[in-house]
């Protein structure tokens, strides 16, 4: 047998809630959230797959979900620079080469 959390009294230790006093007896586990330094790894590496954790993490766990989308963040704008880098390398070889 079980007691109550709210009122002490005796309840069947399946019992949901106290038929005493009504209160619930179940509760949920804590979720961590500690940042995930990994997580934002993850984001950095595949831009899609952090932007998705943080949409699906931004009540449940803000601090990790923060990390997934920072790292997302991070990685789309390294992405545009390597894009833009490459483009100005093959414009600047462009304009060494004469075609007349």
């Amino acid at each position: 047998m079980a007691f109550c959390k709210n009122c002490g009294q005796e309840i069947d230790n399946q019992a949901v809630i106290c038929p005493k006093c009504g209160a619930a007896q179940q509760t949920t586990p804590p979720v961590v959230d500690n940042g995930g330094f990994l997580w934002g790894l993850l984001g950095c590496c595949i831009p899609i797959v952090g932007l998705i954790l943080f949409i699906v993490w931004k009540s449940t766990k803000p601090k990790t979900a923060k990390a997934a989308g920072i790292g997302a963040l991070v990685g789309f704008i390294l992405i545009v620079l390597f894009y833009v880098i490459i483009f100005g390398l093959g414009l600047a070889s462009m304009a060494t080469y004469s075609y007349y």
